[in-house]
């Protein structure tokens, strides 16, 4: 009886691991953008030498007529010549001298001719040779500038964008590829981040909705408790802070990218707009609201540019004296940027407290929300959004008390 085959053997395991770059057989020939700049060059120096040295060869054959006549010729025993002066009956010495000053003139006659072409070829050469080293330049560092254009628009959030850049395996090639890698982890990132901001939305929101309904049905209860209504009012407006500190944060976290969707926006109307919202906390105040607001279109979000003149102009209400308080709101453009200028009278704020308001949660000389006039988000969100806009807010101390708050975004 015939013994069984024995089984086939496992196959070899791959000696690469799959996705693993594969090394050149001749790393040393691999060629680096140091190589390529190298031999460029190198070959431009040479090439440009080559040149030089023939033209300087030919200038030089011209100049010393090689194969032409002597200047002087002998007729009937004497010397004659149209660019040398002989003497009549000369002396052997005579001779001689006369001879050797006519060939030290041509000779310098020569290398005139020879140094001031030689000049012009030179600079002919130079100019030849910038023109064709910048064009080369340009074509060698393309790729930094495609790399550059690849980073404005992601700068833009359009964090889809990759350089995918061809061409040899260089320096150059290992940047893109590089960049591509982090702008791949970058779009994970910031997707996870807005499934987590659109999800915390639902579930923060949810529960508090639920609360301010439950409270507002037993206060509607006319047969409840002082005591209760009173615990029901405390309740509603702790529930209501609360609310107001979730839109806060999630608008924090919104604005903090750039706007991609960019619409013409006046801010005049944006500054009226947050005026309207607010002027009823300000007539409650005693704080009177004043200002001229011209025209000042940019391009941006109109909900999120009212949240910012909402927010200063809230701010300059809530923080202002308790008689005979104002607030000035002005816009102009101004120096191809458009202008948001927020004033108030108020405490006196130090100059070295002016960054801590735009920090979250901070107030002048105190860290946490224990207030009533806010939730420490307002300067904190305004600036995300300046920031997103492509702009910049800025505050000043007014000499005797209140802020200056000034708003600078590209038209």
């Amino acid at each position: 009886m015939a013994a069984a085959p024995a089984p086939p053997g496992a196959p070899p395991k791959p000696t690469w691991k799959p996705g693993a770059k594969v090394e050149p057989p001749f790393p040393w020939l691999r060629p680096t953008i140091r190589i390529r700049l190298t031999l460029l060059y190198g070959g431009m120096f040479l090439i440009a030498g080559i040149l030089l040295l023939s033209i300087i060869y030919m200038l030089a054959a011209q100049a010393l007529n090689v194969g032409s006549e002597l200047p002087f010729k002998i007729i009937n025993r004497q010397l004659v010549s149209s660019v040398c002066t002989f003497p009549s009956s000369p002396t052997d010495g005579q001779l001689n001298d006369a001879l050797n000053d006519c060939v030290n003139q041509q000779r310098q006659h020569a290398l005139d001719v020879l140094l001031s072409r030689s000049l012009m070829a030179l600079l002919g050469l130079a100019i030849i040779a910038f023109a064709f080293g910048y064009a080369m330049a340009g074509r060698v560092l393309s790729p930094l500038g495609r790399i550059t254009r690849t980073a404005r628009r992601v700068a833009g959030s359009d964090l889809t964008r990759r350089i995918e850049l061809d061409g040899p395996d260089d320096e150059l090639k290992e940047l893109s590829d590089t960049f591509d890698e982090m702008l791949d982890r970058l779009e994970r990132a910031f997707t996870a981040q807005q499934r987590f901001v659109g999800n915390a939305s639902h579930e923060l929101r949810t529960p508090l909705a639920i609360n301010r309904t439950l409270l507002e049905v037993h206060l509607s209860d006319p047969g409840a408790p002082v005591e209760l209504q009173q615990l029901g009012k405390t309740l509603l407006a702790t529930n209501e802070r609360s609310e107001q500190l979730v839109e806060g944060l999630l608008l924090l976290a919104r604005s903090d990218n750039q706007i991609v969707e960019r619409k013409p926006v006046d801010l005049a109307e944006v500054a009226a707009q947050a005026i309207d919202q607010a002027r009823s906390e300000a007539e409650e105040k005693g704080v009177e609201i004043r200002g001229e607001r011209k025209e000042a279109v940019v391009q941006g979000n109109g909900v999120l540019l009212e949240r910012i003149a909402m927010n200063l102009v809230q701010n300059a209400i809530r923080y202002n004296v308790a008689e005979d308080g104002w607030v000035e709101v002005h816009t102009e453009a101004q120096h191809g940027q458009a202008v948001l200028l927020v004033t108030n009278t108020g405490p006196v704020v130090p100059a070295y407290e002016i960054d801590n308001l735009f920090e979250p949660f901070r107030r002048l000389r105190t860290e946490r929300t224990g207030s009533d006039k806010g939730v420490g988000l307002g300067l904190s969100i305004a600036r995300s959004v300046a920031r997103a806009h492509g702009g910049r807010i800025s505050a000043v101390p007014r000499e005797g008390g209140g802020l200056v708050m000034r708003v600078t975004l590209p038209t």
